[in-house]
């Protein structure tokens, strides 16, 4: 008999603890720092730029693991700005050189 006692007293413990600590805390919102794409567009000729959207990336990443969420998702929305300038910038740069050095073809 005092067995069931016991049993129901353990029983009631666990769940009032599991209600405290799941209940009140919300997951953190997904990090978006954009890494990949930003060491990709280190690969193009716009250097300071794409080194730029490196260093806001991995400050994102940064911000994040710190608990400053509004913090990491607007400094990989920047992140991914002067990323997307970068390969703009990269491709403009890439057409020009290769414009002038097919255009001056000295036969």
């Amino acid at each position: 008999m005092s067995e069931g006692v016991i049993g129901s007293d353990v029983k009631r413990s666990i769940n009032f603890l599991d209600g405290i600590s799941v209940g009140e805390q919300e997951p953190p919102p997904p990090l978006k720092s954009y890494l990949c794409l930003t060491i990709f567009t280190c690969f193009c000729p716009a250097y300071p730029i794409n080194l730029l959207a490196l260093v806001f990336s991995i400050m994102s990443r940064y911000s994040y693991y710190n608990g400053d969420y509004d913090g990491s998702q607007r400094l990989g929305r920047n992140a991914f700005y002067v990323a997307i300038a970068s390969v703009i910038i990269g491709l403009v740069i890439i057409a020009t050189i290769c414009t002038v050095h097919f255009t001056n073809l000295d036969y």
